[in-house]
């Protein structure tokens, strides 16, 4: 595993104020990298200048409830009006222009491709937007919703265009698992090509017995996700980042429809606690310790960000929640999939020219509790920094949004802590052996720096 490291690739790099360059790669040389990280961690040379204004910002990022797949509040509402509501939102609160948008992209990962771009482009137009706008989806697994974001800064930062939204969108409870219904024989003599095919929840069991990770402890990370995921509830912090959504549900033995507006997760369980937790049986392994209560809820929802240059960005007026600035992907042993934050958090960092312990907040998704503790573990980090209001063990996983989701999860945290909260990360771990990391900075942290 110590090999992941040497594996990881770095996508989109911080921008230095002297510096002509858009990107910074892996493989440039160990000096150049050097120049890049006595930059950002440190507050005294850390000055911006014209170049500044070629930033990518985040001055929108929104997203919906997330509710229970099957059985929640989004159990009869269709993909295209999840993404549409998102959408529509961005364009509502900022009152840009939607002709002004250069591309949408979409994370989204069980439904079919060709289907599901069509359902988001049918999303777009309900939320607004012209023939003229594009749209495109993104599979990159559970990271497919960062990757989104990813993807339109950079090429917002390519030059491609200078204002782009990354979304991301999962209905489980109309989407299917794509299992491969026919497997190529030659995986039987490449051991990391068959395990690429393991049910996730048997690569949480692995995470757990190969690094010594209990079941208490995973009940109690899931004990304390739903508590934090409760307060934020009952003090109102979802209300910045959650956009209403007017719908139907449908009672399944009379055929009733009820209009409902749903603007609260429902997968919350505020009295969840460790005797409850210890009496459920494994959910994937006789002997096993994942179950039902401590692995990530089975999700629909959608989360979309609104970026553009900052220069764009100042001359309409817009606040600034945030500055992208690094992502990375890595790649790991698909056995143990879920370790992948515990290498891609340390790669984007080094990419932002940052130390760990530059980073005030982390959200870090809770696909499993195992992995969860283990990555909490392996970086060393402060739990009372890492999802402080909760995470996909209390919240839900809707696989394709959860990376959106979290960006505006922890630029509205950011926002509400000011001053003393600077930086911020997420991260998810990858079905097949993967994790990918991306770095923001709190955007009126860095205008304070502007005057200094």
């Amino acid at each position: 595993m110590e090999k992941a490291g040497n594996r990881q690739k770095v996508l989109l790099g911080h921008l230095q104020p002297n510096s002509s360059s858009s990107f910074l790669s892996h493989t440039q040389k160990s000096s150049s990298l050097s120049t890049s990280i006595c930059a950002a961690g440190n507050g005294a040379a850390y000055r911006r200048t014209a170049v500044s204004g070629d930033d990518v910002v985040i001055v929108a990022a929104y997203r919906t409830a997330i509710c229970k797949a099957k059985k929640g509040g989004f159990k009869d509402t269709l993909p295209d009006d999840l993404i549409g509501s998102v959408l529509k939102a961005l364009i509502e609160k900022t009152n840009v222009n939607p002709s002004e948008v250069g591309d949408i992209v979409v994370g989204t990962v069980l439904a079919p491709g060709s289907l599901r771009a069509i359902e988001c482009r049918m999303g777009a137009f309900y939320a607004g937007f012209p023939e003229t706008v594009p749209i495109r989806t993104v599979n990159r697994q559970c990271s497919s919703g960062l990757q989104a974001v990813a993807d339109v800064a950079a090429s917002i930062k390519a030059g491609f265009y200078d204002i782009g939204i990354g979304a991301g969108l999962e209905s489980m409870t109309v989407d299917k698992i794509d299992i491969v219904s026919q497997v190529n024989p030659k995986v039987e003599i490449f051991a990391q090509a068959r395990d690429c095919l393991l049910p996730m929840g048997i690569t949480s069991e692995n995470v757990a017995q190969r690094y010594g990770i209990t079941r208490l402890e995973q009940d109690q990370a899931a004990v304390e996700s739903h508590r934090k995921a409760a307060a934020a509830t009952a003090s109102g912090k979802f209300k910045d980042e959650i956009v209403p959504v007017s719908t139907k549900i449908v009672d399944p033995k009379t055929g009733e429809q009820k209009s409902v507006t749903i603007s609260v997760d429902d997968g919350i369980r505020p009295t969840t606690n460790i005797a409850d937790l210890s009496m459920l049986k494994p959910a994937f392994k006789k002997d096993g310790c994942t179950t039902a209560g401590n692995a990530s809820q089975v999700s629909d929802g959608a989360g979309a960000v609104l970026l553009m240059k900052r220069s764009v960005a100042l001359k309409k007026g817009l606040p600034i929640l945030g500055v992208f600035r690094s992502f990375a992907a890595v790649g790991v042993d698909p056995a143990v999939m879920g370790v992948g934050p515990a290498y891609a958090i340390p790669a984007a960092v080094k990419a932002a020219g940052l130390e760990l312990n530059d980073i005030s907040l982390f959200e870090i998704n809770e696909a499993f509790a195992s992995q969860y503790v283990y990555c909490i573990k392996k970086l060393g980090l402060d739990p009372e920094k890492v999802n402080v209001n909760g995470g996909a063990l209390a919240l839900g996983h809707p696989l394709g949004a959860t990376g959106a989701r979290c960006v505006s999860t922890i630029l509205h945290e950011m926002k509400r802590r000011g001053k003393d909260c600077r930086f911020g990360v997420i991260s998810m771990c990858i079905g097949s052996g993967m994790g990918a990391a991306a770095v923001f900075e709190r955007g009126d942290g860095v205008d304070e720096l502007s005057s200094a």
